[in-house]
């Protein structure tokens, strides 16, 4: 094992690594970095929560609103006379 460690590795790709692996490893890089940083601005825009301020009469915006149930008011047809 001790000699398997402690010969050089050659062979006829040893040593031949292309300076254009580095380029797209360094391109990469620099898209991740960008990336993370027009995210941090958009998510500082960001209001700290979504709920309105003031809502409107018709808009049910009570914490107990589940979106797609109907409420029994609505849930009962409607006739006309």
């Amino acid at each position: 094992m001790l000699v398997y460690l402690a010969q050089q590795p050659t062979g006829p790709e040893f040593g031949k690594a292309s300076p254009l692996g580095l380029l797209v490893i360094l391109i990469l890089l620099a898209g991740t970095v960008l990336l993370v940083r027009s995210m941090n601005k958009h998510l500082k825009g960001l209001p700290e929560t979504f709920e309105p301020e003031h809502p409107e009469p018709d808009q049910k915006a009570d914490e107990g609103t589940e979106p797609g149930v109907i409420a029994a008011e609505d849930a009962e047809p409607k006739t006309s006379s």
